[in-house]
């Protein structure tokens, strides 16, 4: 089947279960994460078309691209990303949507002490939020600081922290105001140990079994909502390291995907280790290259070293101009 043809099919018409898929093996992982710790909550999980826990449902929608190889190396096309799509990001963020669900099953935002811990979870999602690398008040588990974006966000990655087997948080968190909030959701949890649940919807929103969109109509409201483009401040420096057209060579993606691990830590160790900035400066800089179709030389690829002196400056720029970032 060509791509063609398959932006032709309808999300509801997609032969995809979560059964036999990595993504349900982590979720039935964190399941019984749940359940060594004493929690009787099995959440339900179904396939969506992202990544969601909706408000007072105590279950979570997994992308529907992570079913599926062909469907992985579409989001990728589509979107120059695919989140959750590597092993340990996956199980990461099935952490996270199940923090959600616990708070729906117990509604825990009621709570006073929750509240002033964590703050009022019915207060509007920003539709950008500029985080604030050095705060010591938040754990640090997603990208991008997105524990700082909203309160709900905030006991969901508090939760993926404190859940997380051999977490030793207690000791990665010493001397933070964020080991306050751990050790009351370690308090609370405990509580929570061996309570039933009560009535709780079974509803299944944003379920891919009931839309009617063609894959390509999904990714036109995608890239719409979150943007397809990027920006072409560094084409200049991009097109000195690398080259455009077919041919031999690595892409520049690729190149940059490769070395991005030993970019991220030359990089942070001069820009006070603030890696969101540095991670969102890889990301437009993987993207761009994508877009540009640029190479490297096979016979003089690019010095990671100039790339990391690109990606300070362009870290720092970030930071120092305080640009919004967008909530993921």
């Amino acid at each position: 089947m060509t791509k063609s043809q398959l932006l032709e099919l309808r999300l509801c018409d997609l032969p995809l279960a979560l059964d036999g898929t990595a993504v349900g093996a982590a979720v039935d992982k964190v399941r019984d994460e749940l359940t060594d710790r004493g929690l009787r909550l099995r959440p339900d999980a179904w396939l969506a078309d992202e990544w969601c826990c909706p408000d007072g449902i105590a279950g979570i929608g997994v992308p529907f691209y992570l079913a599926h190889p062909r469907l992985i190396r579409l989001e990728r096309s589509m979107m120059l990303e695919c989140e959750g799509a590597s092993p340990r990001e996956c199980i990461m963020l099935v952490r996270h949507e199940f923090g959600h669900a616990v708070q729906h099953a117990f509604e825990l935002h009621r709570r006073k002490r929750w509240q002033r811990v964590f703050g009022v979870a019915s207060k509007p999602y920003p539709d950008t939020y500029r985080p604030r690398p050095a705060s010591r008040k938040y754990v640090q588990h997603l990208d991008g600081w997105y524990a700082q974006s909203h309160p709900a966000e905030d006991f969901a990655e508090t939760f993926a922290v404190w859940l997380q087997p051999r977490a030793r948080w207690r000791k990665r968190y010493a001397g933070w105001p964020a080991l306050e909030k751990l050790e009351y959701l370690d308090e609370l949890m405990d509580e929570l140990a061996h309570t039933p649940v009560g009535r709780r919807s079974r509803a299944r929103p944003w379920a891919i079994s009931g839309s009617r969109l063609t894959l390509q109509d999904h990714y036109e409201s995608k890239q719409a909502r979150y943007g397809s483009g990027y920006s072409d401040a560094y084409d200049r420096d991009l097109r000195r390291l690398f080259r455009g057209g077919a041919g031999e060579g690595e892409t520049a993606a690729s190149f940059l995907r490769r070395h991005r691990g030993e970019l991220r830590r030359v990089v942070s160790r001069g820009t006070g280790e603030y890696l969101f900035a540095i991670d969102q400066v890889m990301k437009w800089m993987i993207g761009r290259c994508r877009e540009l179709g640029l190479r490297t030389d096979p016979q003089t690829p690019p010095d990671p070293m100039e790339i990391a002196v690109l990606v300070t400056v362009h870290a720092m720029n970030y930071l120092h101009t305080a640009r919004d970032v967008h909530v993921l």
